[in-house]
């Protein structure tokens, strides 16, 4: 009897061991959400790709011609560097007025313009010159005059304003350099209707004195305006 009861002893663990097993087969299911955890936890890695430095391209000189606004504000101190970051190009950075970066683009001797001339530019692009042409950013043009407001402009309209300047032969520095600040003042003074190039004075100069006009003003004219050609 104790053999026999050994025996049944041994039978039943083996098959409680058994049970155990069958009862232990449902829980393989749920390890299969470990296994999505994993993946889950691994799909980060892939948007660490950007930080990667990025290849060095063919060239990676690169000339950019700008207005004086953007180097002088220090605007191109934060810009340049993060572009370089990020395209693994190397800017040599040349501050001039919008005129002249122009003029370097149409010589061959920039390769990306930063202007704010959009008279200039669109003539610029419909010349051929220019493989594409980017909104980026703007400012703003503000006339800058003494405290004392001597041509009483304050509050003014720009046109406004500028024909209360010639009213009042307040004297007015301009660029006079073909830059966007010039092209806009010029375009100002244009909408009041008011010719600046100062010719008045070369118009008038000898009819006190000899009772004639003595010279004839010549501004904005072309050679084949007189003749010449």
């Amino acid at each position: 009897m104790k053999h026999n009861s050994r025996n049944i002893f041994l039978t039943l663990l083996l098959v409680l061991s058994i049970a155990l097993t069958a009862c232990g087969a449902p829980v393989t299911p749920t390890a299969a959400p470990a296994t999505q955890a994993v993946v889950a936890t691994e799909a980060p890695t892939a948007t660490e790709a950007p930080t990667q430095a990025p290849a060095a391209p063919a060239n990676p000189d690169l000339i950019l011609a700008t207005t004086t606004s953007t180097q002088d504000s220090g605007l191109l101190d934060v810009l340049v560097p993060l572009f370089e970051q990020q395209t693994g190009y190397k800017v040599k950075t040349v501050a001039v007025g919008s005129g002249e970066a122009i003029k370097m683009g149409q010589e061959g001797n920039a390769d990306v313009l930063l202007v704010h001339s959009p008279a200039a530019e669109a003539t610029f692009m419909s010349d051929g010159w220019g493989k594409e042409r980017t909104l980026i950013m703007h400012n703003d043009f503000i006339i800058v005059g003494p405290a004392a407001d001597p041509a009483k402009i304050k509050g003014l309209a720009p046109a406004d304003a500028f024909k209360a300047i010639a009213a009042a032969e307040a004297t007015f520095a301009a660029r006079a350099d073909k830059s966007g600040t010039s092209t806009k003042e010029l375009g100002i003074w244009k909408k009041a209707e008011i010719d600046p190039a100062t010719q008045k004075v070369i118009g008038e100069f000898g009819v006190d004195k000899y009772g004639q006009q003595l010279f004839i003003p010549d501004a904005d004219k072309t050679d084949a305006d007189l003749g010449l050609k």
